[in-house]
């Protein structure tokens, strides 16, 4: 797409905000090198100059292709360098200001948006004004989306609104995606090596002897994993494990402590106490209601 694109309002009815997202805006233009910033055909609902900078009462995302610049906020009064590949995302109710580098100019994707879905994403830690900015590095998925939902605003068929928050909402989960995935890239391999070891040795495999296989120190280790998946390696083990028990009750007939067994738990009433804890059942409760079949007071 090479001309600039302005969708100045987007009509958002009642049952549109109840969907949990409504759209405000979504564009594309291209800056060359030298021209002022913002363009003369900026909407005027979203001007701003560099010095001042702006405040807005949406969010808006916006993606580079092409060049370099800077961002500041209330938040961060350093500017933030943003190039080809960066999303960064402004907040409501937060000033903020931007421009591209003249010797650069850049290419800018944008798409505004309210709504409680993103308040609540918000609230729990996944967005907030002290990360603004991802490298995502450039990706022809996430340049698609965008084009997708700038032609679904300029059709604006019946649904539009609820197309166009689906498509807000996978554009910010690829920034998440992509931004925590490039932020760990230099420790993705050990995480996956990692990973690779518990798969084959979850029965016994202590958090310890995991870090020593990788030659780490276990606090770092540990840190560093649980950042990148969300579980500490003792959690992650253990899910692993009683996934592998899952798979056992719902696929054999073998008794319940034989599996356990199998699996590396010697203690039955901790493996009782942690299955039931993880998912809600005993074991055999688990049997039955996979295998189809009523709950019996059978230890099987």
């Amino acid at each position: 797409m090479n001309d600039a694109i302005h969708l100045k309002y987007l009509v958002a009815g009642p049952n549109d905000l109840l969907w949990g997202t409504a759209v405000n805006s979504v564009g594309f233009q291209e800056v060359k090198p030298g021209e002022p910033y913002p363009p003369t055909n900026h909407p005027s609902r979203y001007l701003f100059s560099e010095e001042r900078g702006r405040i807005l009462d949406e969010y808006q995302l916006l993606y580079l292709t092409s060049g370099s610049g800077k961002f500041r906020s209330a938040t961060h009064s350093q500017p933030i360098p943003v190039r080809e590949g960066s999303f960064f995302l402004l907040f409501p109710g937060e000033w903020h200001t931007y421009c591209p580098d003249p010797a650069t100019g850049w290419k800018e994707y944008w798409i505004g948006f309210k709504g409680e879905q993103m308040e609540s994403w918000v609230r729990n830690g996944f967005f907030s004004p002290a990360k603004p900015v991802w490298q995502a590095g450039l990706k022809s998925d996430v340049v698609n989306l965008y084009n997708d939902a700038i032609q679904t605003a300029i059709g604006q068929e019946s649904g539009f609104q609820q197309r166009l928050g689906g498509l807000v909402a996978h554009l910010l989960s690829l920034a998440w995606f992509y931004g925590r995935n490039e932020a760990f890239s230099e420790v993705a391999e050990m995480i996956n090596r990692a990973k690779i070891l518990i798969a084959e040795q979850y029965r016994d495999i202590t958090p310890e002897e995991l870090s020593r296989q990788l030659c780490m120190g276990y606090s770092n280790f540990r840190r560093i994993f649980k950042e990148y998946t969300g579980f500490s390696p003792a959690k992650y083990i253990q899910e692993v494990r009683i996934g592998k028990v899952k798979e056992a009750l719902t696929n054999s007939s073998v008794p319940v402590k034989q599996v356990a067994f199998s699996m590396g738990y010697e203690n039955e009433d901790y493996f009782f106490t942690a299955f039931r804890r993880l998912t809600g059942m005993t074991p055999v409760e688990y049997r039955a209601f996979t295998q189809g079949k009523r709950k019996n007071n059978e230890s099987q």
